[in-house]
């Protein structure tokens, strides 16, 4: 049944593979779930309403298919995706599988393991390109440590950085218009990941040979399990333009790696998460990095997709109320209206100077006037109550 929490192909809502073909295989347990190829669950996503699927080079070609195997493949899915009109806005490379990632891809102290790294990158490149794909995210969840003993850290950086440049002109000279999204992660698999926040990735970004290339791609679970604001995250992320892609799914703090369906854990979290997105108006797709619970079959896998793409409708829809409710904009409005008046400190001269220090701030009197804060909270709850 259709109603106004339906997605849409304008919401842009996508998934990778990884997501719904994930067969609930986890450290102590095989997998629940017969394998799901690759074709059906672009059928799945198609049945749930999504708009998008995005993968892993290895995700639909195995890492040791033949250029015969790998290019039926493809054509396969290609069509697969066509006829359930379902498109390929992101792709990415697996550098965290295999054996030979066990230390590290573009960080590893083996010039054997980056170049093959760098290669391998090259050819996910070509897929995701063949496939449509105009973001390219990068994952490093083996570019890290157990023990520091084993290379300098800033070593790892200077590799890194040399890996990205080097892809950026790959890009450059196939002609391929990739956006280039760094995806951060604190820890797991590894003891201690290089880029554990999307500030880090922000901070390197500007040292590369192409920093408008790159972006980053933030994920809900990776700032949550470092105790982090993800909104906060994601606002610094769009204040430097740099938000090429996000994550959706959702985490408890301190724990590993959950990837919960979007808004299960921390619906406050991911209200203010949407009603960002959709205030600023973020263009990209609303990709969901998340997995079913381990307990469902696939007809219960199809539901965690709709789950999470109704999630989002529903918190949208609430972020309009919250937008149009008038006694939460009054609230905001006073706030601001009580410094009307006061020098402005936004732009550097003279004059700024001297009205600065000629006004009249008294600390004592400003600082008496209660923010109400707590009734703004309250309201806030009530309208994600569906009481407002």
């Amino acid at each position: 049944m259709s109603d106004q929490f339906t997605p849409l192909p304008e919401h842009k809502f996508s998934f990778g593979l990884w997501t719904v073909a994930n067969q609930g295989r986890d450290p102590f347990g095989a997998a629940v779930r017969p394998p799901l190829p690759p074709n059906d669950a672009v059928a799945m996503l198609g049945e749930a309403g999504a708009w998008g699927v995005n993968l892993h080079d290895n995700d639909l070609v195995p890492i040791d298919a033949t250029p015969a195997e790998r290019d039926a493949i493809v054509s396969s899915f290609k069509k697969a995706c066509r006829a359930n009109k379902i498109v390929v806005p992101m792709a990415t490379v697996n550098l965290f599988y295999d054996p030979i990632f066990r230390d590290g891809a573009f960080t590893s102290n083996d010039a054997r393991v980056r170049a093959y790294a760098v290669r391998k990158t090259m050819s996910a490149m070509d897929l995701g390109a063949e496939l449509g794909a105009k973001v390219f995210v990068l994952w490093g969840g083996r570019e890290g440590t157990e023990t520091d003993a084993c290379r300098r850290a800033d070593d790892a950086v200077k590799r890194l950085r040399e890996a990205i440049n080097f892809l950026c002109e790959y890009s450059l000279d196939k002609k391929y218009g990739y956006k280039f999204a760094m995806e951060a992660k604190p820890n797991e698999p590894r003891g201690d990941i290089y880029m554990a926040t999307t500030g880090n990735y922000l901070g390197l970004i500007p040292t590369l040979a192409h920093p408008e290339m790159v972006g980053v791609n933030p994920e809900v679970a990776h700032e949550t399990m470092a105790g982090l604001n993800f909104v906060h995250a994601v606002a610094q992320a769009w204040d430097a333009g740099k938000l090429f892609h996000i994550d959706l799914n959702d985490q408890v703090p301190g724990r590993y790696d959950q990837d919960f369906r979007f808004g299960a854990a921390n619906p406050r979290g991911a209200f203010f998460l949407v009603k960002f997105l959709e205030d600023v108006g973020y263009k990209g797709s609303r990709h969901f990095d998340a997995h079913a619970y381990r307990t469902e079959d696939y007809a219960g896998v199809k539901e965690f997709a709709r789950g999470c793409m109704r999630t989002y409708l529903i918190l949208k829809a609430a972020a309009k109320r919250w937008n149009a409710d008038k006694e939460i904009q009054a609230l905001l409005a006073e706030n601001i209206a009580a410094g009307k008046g006061a020098p402005p400190v936004n732009r550097y001269s003279q004059a700024s100077v001297k009205a600065l220090m000629g006004a009249s701030l008294d600390r004592e009197v400003i600082a008496t006037r209660g923010l109400a804060y707590e009734k703004l909270d309250q309201l806030t709850t009530e309208v994600l109550l569906g009481v407002r």
